[in-house]
């Protein structure tokens, strides 16, 4: 497909109002992903991919941190010792995401170049984890550095993220890292 046939695949409908992205790109032929504008701040992002499962497309799914999450855990079972490499590596990129302060930054750090370009030796290297769990090196590593800007950019001083890659690395108990990717922290339940 075509950027314009992209971006048209990867539109969609809310409360009657059709909603374009504004970034659409394929990784391994298997995802495509697309952000959007966001509705909390004028610089937020959402973010939406669709995967390829067997000769069809999935609907238009949002990805979850609990998603996100359960496959680093897949990975971390097959290869520890890499897989902590890797989050050492996303938790490097976390601490450099600066957020999104202009239309023009946006539009600059929303392509597959900047965004993928500085990551090329890590997609090489960590690849071979890719072959376990669901997502690719390369989805991972793209999907990662877009919640980041979308989180640092709504809250410059939100660490959930983070968070959630620092528990992952350490070994936390899977009942914290579930509460941390869900974000069902410190809320109460009545």
């Amino acid at each position: 497909m075509n950027e314009n046939d992209l971006r048209e695949f990867m539109t969609f409908k809310k409360n009657g109002k059709k909603i374009s992205p504004l970034f659409v790109s394929t990784i391994n032929d298997k995802f495509i992903v697309a952000v959007y504008q966001g509705t909390i701040s004028d610089y937020d992002i959402l973010i939406k991919y669709r995967q390829k499962e067997g000769k069809k497309w999935s609907n238009i799914r949002t990805p979850k941190h609990i998603h996100w999450a359960v496959d680093i855990l897949i990975k971390m079972h097959s290869d520890k010792e890499k897989t902590q490499q890797f989050l050492d590596f996303l938790i490097e990129c976390w601490e450099k995401t600066k957020p999104i302060r202009s239309h023009e930054e946006r539009k600059r750090i929303l392509s597959i170049e900047h965004l993928l370009e500085s990551s090329r030796q890590e997609i090489e290297e960590y690849e071979e984890l890719g072959k376990r769990g669901e997502y690719s090196i390369k989805f991972l590593i793209l999907l990662a550095k877009l919640l980041m800007l979308q989180e640092k950019t709504n809250l410059e001083t939100a660490y959930m993220f983070k968070k959630l890659l620092e528990a992952l690395k350490s070994g936390e108990d899977i009942f914290k890292i579930v509460s941390i990717a869900s974000h069902t922290r410190g809320r109460k339940r009545y």
